[in-house]
């Protein structure tokens, strides 16, 4: 399988063919070798500089029913709750002042939040912070919306594609969600000027590594500037709760192997790796991820955002904790710095 990596080096693509085969067929070898190479890839791109993101979780509400989602609408014990403006701006002000440059502002698809709202958001937070980005990750919306909320100052777009193959996103979603509507909304945030983020969960329900394939080609096509790749891990109040979570060592393979398709994206080591392992963080890194998002909501909604069971957003989850989490990154060989840490060609 070493040949298949090293091909990827030199070419920056695989055929699907050699994706399945290369997924179905590697060693823990294997994987140390991509890691070690996608390392020094991400050191030659972003030296040992780490990125820091402050996640904000404004809405648990959402309008959709998502088998592996624990804010699925149809899910009755789940816990809701909206920020209002003011509590979002307080967040951003105790960011500010640890240190964190960008804002991420992730929800479920709520129809609270007009378009009104959250330009009005987007805007205050702009004025107040203006060497900040802002990134959201709100779900599917209109062409027009994406543009309202571009022109108001949002930076980038986080919207997982969650599997390339039509067949199994119909396995994981609602008949009235589809790829094609997700692929339009991703298509529309990179022609209005979003640096724009896609991504997948690995080992979801009745995902097949040629499955995967297909997504990594997707990848390899959209270019996007973010991807954002985490284990599934179940949630107890939804149709998929027995199933297991994503494997540890696929995950950590594959971050590897997009940093070597893509030098340059941005690519976080997720909460749900260090969810299901108490190292996960550190090991995403290793792996070849330059990007940390710790948690800014406010301490009391934390375990109310719950797409998966056991989230962890405490510790060196949570922003607060940003000392420990930059001890351990430097027990490694790296640093967090003070930036926004835009995507750059």
């Amino acid at each position: 399988m070493k040949k298949l990596i090293d091909k990827l080096v030199l070419e920056q693509y695989l055929s699907f063919d050699e994706l399945c085969t290369l997924l179905s067929g590697y060693t823990d070898d294997d994987r140390a070798y991509a890691a070690e190479i996608a390392r020094r890839i991400s050191l030659k791109n972003f030296d040992n500089k780490i990125f820091i993101r402050g996640l904000i979780e404004i809405s648990s509400f959402c309008k959709n029913d998502c088998l592996y989602c624990g804010l699925r609408k149809s899910n009755k014990n789940a816990q809701r709750y909206r920020l209002s403006k003011e509590d979002i701006l307080s967040c951003c002000n105790i960011g500010y002042e640890l240190g964190f440059r960008t804002f991420v502002l992730q929800g479920g698809e709520d129809k609270y939040y007009s378009d009104d709202l959250m330009c009005d958001v987007v805007s205050e937070i702009k004025r107040c912070y203006p060497d900040c980005a802002i990134t959201l990750s709100l779900g599917e919306k209109q062409r027009n919306s994406y543009q309202k909320l571009y022109d108001a100052g949002a930076d980038r777009y986080l919207l997982r594609h969650e599997t390339a193959d039509e067949v199994h996103y119909s396995k994981l979603h609602p008949e009235e969600l589809s790829l094609k509507n997700r692929i339009r909304c991703l298509n529309d945030l990179k022609d209005i000027g979003f640096q724009t983020g896609c991504g997948f969960m690995v080992g979801s329900p009745y995902q097949t590594v040629c499955d995967i394939a297909k997504d990594l080609l997707f990848i390899n096509e959209f270019k996007p500037q973010m991807v954002g790749v985490g284990p599934f891990i179940p949630h107890k109040d939804t149709p998929f709760k027995e199933f297991k979570h994503g494997n540890l060592e696929m995950t950590l393979f594959l971050l590897s192997l997009i940093r070597i398709m893509h030098p340059k994206v941005l690519l976080p080591s997720t909460t749900a790796l260090a969810t299901i392992h108490k190292e996960g963080r550190q090991l995403g890194i290793l792996a070849g991820a330059n990007v940390v998002m710790p948690n800014l909501s406010p301490s009391d909604v934390r375990k109310k955002y719950l797409l998966y069971d056991n989230k962890v957003s405490t510790g060196d989850e949570a922003a607060e904790s940003l000392k420990s989490l930059e001890i351990k990154m430097k027990e490694i060989g790296y640093e967090i710095i003070v930036s926004r840490g835009d995507y750059k060609d």
